[in-house]
């Protein structure tokens, strides 16, 4: 049994070599080594994507990393499953970490998601925790931890892990170009979705910047265009997750 000591002093070591920022793959590495003090040989990060499009490029950017079984990866790609968190899906508002068999006992938890948790343990992945991770984009980004075995991940051991997982997500975003696929929108067009987001219509909008309604209307479809979005208050939505506006509580 890992003593306390142990688990400080490889955190300690984890900390000392992150710091460096040796790029994501090595990273991955050094907390893939921490996580073994914990018995979890199986990790994978990044946001959640269906298998058919992961060699598609991302709408969050995010790399896409798993140690898990290679068998297990094909099985997800014969049957459709999510290569990452095959069997935990955290809830939009969930942000502390979610371990597996508090999933699979979630009576909101579908039958086909149990019988992937079945399957998984069919493949050594039989119990772990899934971390959310912050992420300004739609696809929130995860991180699990799997072992082996019946015996669950204990208070103590998902603290350091969430806490290692934290610190090595905002190392992987410092490595990252933020702006790189963010549709860029004019002054004109932030101002329209902005007032969009405050539930002000074309007319209102107009009144309030001294414009036409038609201006209006004609900067917001600009903007919608942009932003791939069906309609002005999904454009103003995505670019309020985006950070071209200000958040709608803070207007």
């Amino acid at each position: 049994m890992t003593t306390q000591t142990e688990v400080e002093h490889a955190f300690g070591m984890f900390l000392d070599q992150i710091r460096g920022g040796t790029g994501v793959e090595k990273m991955f590495e050094q907390i893939s080594v921490f996580a073994q003090i914990f018995d979890c040989d199986s990790i994978a990060y990044g946001a959640r994507t269906h298998v058919q499009n992961v060699q598609g490029k991302s709408a969050s950017m995010l790399p896409k990393i798993s140690t898990y079984p290679e068998e297990w990866q094909e099985h997800c790609l014969q049957n459709g499953y999510d290569i990452l968190d095959p069997s935990a899906k955290p809830g939009v508002l969930q942000w502390s970490p979610l371990t597996w068999d508090d999933a699979y006992k979630d009576p909101n938890t579908a039958d086909r998601e149990r019988r992937i948790f079945d399957e998984a343990k069919e493949f050594g992945l039989d119990t772990g925790v899934t971390i959310p991770l912050p992420w300004p984009r739609k696809i929130s980004p995860t991180m699990s931890f799997v072992r082996t075995g019946t015996r669950g991940l204990s208070d103590f051991a998902i603290t350091y892990l969430h806490a290692a997982t934290l610190l090595f997500h905002i190392k992987v975003v410092e490595c990252l170009d933020l702006s790189a696929d963010v549709p860029r929108l004019t002054a004109r067009q932030k101002e329209c979705l902005s007032w969009v987001l405050k539930g002000k219509s074309s007319w209102d909008i107009g009144i309030i910047l001294g414009i036409t309604s038609n201006t209006v209307d004609f900067h917001i479809k600009g903007a919608m265009k942009r932003l791939g979005a069906p309609n002005r208050m999904v454009a103003a939505k995505e670019a309020e997750q985006l950070g071209l506006v200000e958040p709608h509580w803070l207007l």
